[in-house]
């Protein structure tokens, strides 16, 4: 379960302010590449949600300590070993097109093509594919040669290996898959599934640096996800997109309700669900001039909402002065953040900030003695904001994990009351 955890936050390994230049393609082609040692990388095919696979590239920076471990053959099982202890500065991480992407001929090709991990015929393979062009060739990157459970290494295909992006000469922490062969001498197949590489497969990441599995603005229109169909919470992440405060992955069009939110995506979540009620005009600074948390940068994309959030007591560091933007946040830490949001909104317009239950508290079987005990009780009574793990049975689970599903499920129930 830890491994798993670590893979549904969206971790965001800074690559410098030069990341954001690759608005357009002329400015794309600027980037350069340099070799690497090909010994100091691994591609991994990372579990992600019930039966979907992510690609992680894990890079080994110094001789401190080990990275990762590897074990058996046909497919070979890796043991991330930076799991378990801190990895600043011994290890890389990259875990979305943040941190990686295809490389070909000299052409960066990380604006059109999309890494994807897919299952077939008894193995997975990495994939890229043209999110614009359905009719655009796909390559074949690499295989694991198997099947297995947990984490498993990614054999990349002849021709193919690590390289690191540069700009002007300097290295940037941004790694290329990369092969010196054009695009078109490598994929045949297409997405409709034919040539030598017929094109499937699902998404496998996101993009944390730009305000991950959130949006803006109101009026979406719903989208259909193929893994919510059947979710306990179907209805409710529909409203949630429409109303704009969340939203699913563009690269494969699925909301992975299953997936751990982080802290900072959850106070993301709260400031555009706030920002959809009426006269609201929440506004953030245009440039964070200092850190809001010690361990909140003010150049990290979380940074303004963070430092709002703090300012209109929605959110709370830890004991330690630390807020940990990036860890899971948990069923408790999310019911406390609704009710601070919900009271903050009542203020907005106009009203005390007083929770009045319109339906009667539930007995939960496991919060008697937890931090949370009387909120969690309270946000029962409020428009079920809290709600039994998965809607069944008596427990609430506090320091379970907050999934994708509950939070936008509860945070459109919270809206509700508070309209």
């Amino acid at each position: 379960m830890r491994k798993r955890a670590f893979f549904t936050q969206v971790a965001t390994l800074a690559t410098i302010a030069l990341s954001s230049l690759i608005a357009n393609k002329s400015v794309a082609a600027t980037f350069e590449q340099i070799p690497v040692d090909q010994n100091k990388f691994i591609a991994v095919a990372a579990p992600f949600g019930e039966s979907s696979h992510q690609l992680l590239i894990i890079e080994q920076k110094s001789n401190a300590r080990q990275c990762w471990s590897e074990s058996g053959s046909n497919p070979v099982i890796v043991d991330p070993l930076l799991l378990n202890f801190d990895f600043s500065g011994i290890c890389g991480r990259s875990t979305d097109s943040n941190g990686y992407s295809i490389r070909m001929a000299g052409e960066d090709l990380g604006l059109d093509y999309l890494l994807r991990i897919v299952e077939r015929n008894g193995e997975l393979v990495l994939i890229g594919t043209n999110s614009r062009d359905r009719s655009a060739p796909e390559v074949i990157v690499g295989r694991t040669q198997g099947l297995a459970n947990g984490f498993v290494k990614i054999v990349l295909e002849p021709g193919w290996d690590f390289a690191r992006r540069s700009y002007q000469g300097r290295p940037l922490g941004h790694i290329y898959l990369a092969n010196s062969q054009p695009l078109s001498s490598i994929g045949t197949g297409g997405g409709s599934g034919t040539g030598s590489n017929p094109g499937t497969g699902s998404g496998t990441g996101s993009n944390p640096g730009a305000n991950p599995g959130t949006g803006s603005g109101t009026g979406n229109p719903v989208v259909t996800f193929p893994d919510v169909a059947n979710d306990i919470y179907a209805n409710e992440i529909q409203q949630a997109v429409a109303m704009g405060f969340i939203a699913g992955f563009r690269e494969d069009n699925t909301f992975r309700p299953q997936a751990a939110l982080t802290r900072e995506q959850l106070v993301s979540i709260i400031f555009e669900a706030l920002n959809q009620l009426p006269n609201a005009n929440l506004e953030l600074p245009n440039q964070v001039t200092f850190a809001p948390y010690p361990d909140v940068n003010p150049s990290r994309w979380s940074a303004a909402k963070i430092q709002w959030a703090r300012e209109n007591n929605i959110i709370s560091g830890y004991a330690d002065g630390k807020f940990r933007p990036t860890q899971p946040v948990t069923r408790a830490e999310l019911m406390a953040m609704e009710r601070r949001a919900a009271e903050f909104a009542l203020t907005l317009q106009g009203q005390q900030p007083t929770l009045t239950g319109n339906q009667s508290a539930l007995q939960f079987s496991d919060i008697q003695g937890h931090w949370a005990d009387a909120l969690i009780t309270q946000m029962s009574a409020y428009c079920r904001v809290a709600s039994p793990l998965n809607e069944r049975g008596s427990a609430f689970s506090p320091n379970s994990q907050a999934q994708r599903n509950y939070a936008a499920a509860a945070t459109v129930r919270m809206l509700n009351c508070v309209k």
